[in-house]
């Protein structure tokens, strides 16, 4: 993902720093786990070890889902590692954090498609919405750090969107967290429940805008 501003304005965040710096450790790790744990989901959702074509289907979804989240989470990351001092204590122990929780992903995710019963089922899935909340949080906090001015760390400009972005996170994050509330275990809409439905909204809010307004996604200052 692209990082702000472009153009004729002040410098970039990455053009900020120091020239051809490489990339610091963290990034590198992260790209991994990002890819691992997308890797893990694929392997461990294979459509050829379905045993219907619903169960397939239901698969190719989950796995589908897992896909488009952390590909979001890792275009939204990259965004902010791409400005953030990640040598402080705090922005490290955030950095750490975030990875624990994708790597968790696959397991949770896998638990809650292929639970032996339906006890294992629901409780991966309290986690799981949990774990994706968490995600949510940790952004907002590193939304957060950017957007605060006396940092300095991106223009004026920028750290307004970064303030605006670190809102959505934090209402996203708390929506995937009341997620867990049984009213939305209990009610369905054409068969699956509301809970679902709830999960699909940070990418909707991501890509829909996106769409509309890019520069509210990408931090672009134009």
């Amino acid at each position: 993902m692209a990082s702000p501003p472009a153009g004729d304005g002040p410098p970039s965040p990455r053009e900020g720093g120091t020239p051809g710096r490489p990339r610091p450790r963290i990034e590198t790790l992260a790209d991994l786990i990002f890819g691992l744990s997308l890797a893990i989901d694929a392997i461990a959702l294979l459509p050829t070890s379905a045993t219907t074509p619903g169960d397939m289907d239901s698969r190719i979804l989950v796995f589908s889902f897992a896909f488009l989240f952390l590909i979001t989470a890792w275009l939204i990351y990259t965004t902010y590692t791409s400005v953030l001092p990640v040598d402080t204590l705090a922005v490290t122990f955030l950095n750490v954090a975030l990875l624990l929780l994708v790597a968790l992903i696959p397991y949770l995710l896998n638990s809650v498609e292929l639970g032996d019963n339906a006890a294992i089922r629901d409780y991966s899935s309290s986690l799981f919405a949990l774990d994706l909340s968490g995600i949510l949080a940790i952004l907002a906090i590193l939304a957060h750090i950017l957007g605060v001015e006396e940092n300095r760390l991106v223009p004026p400009e920028a750290a307004k969107l970064f303030r605006n972005g670190r809102n959505r996170m934090i209402v996203l994050a708390i929506l995937m967290a009341i997620s867990i509330a049984p009213p939305f275990w209990e009610y369905t809409l054409l068969g699956v429940q509301a809970r679902i439905y709830m999960w699909t909204v940070p990418l909707i809010s991501y890509w829909v805008g996106r769409a509309v307004s890019p520069q509210s996604r990408t931090y672009k200052v134009s």
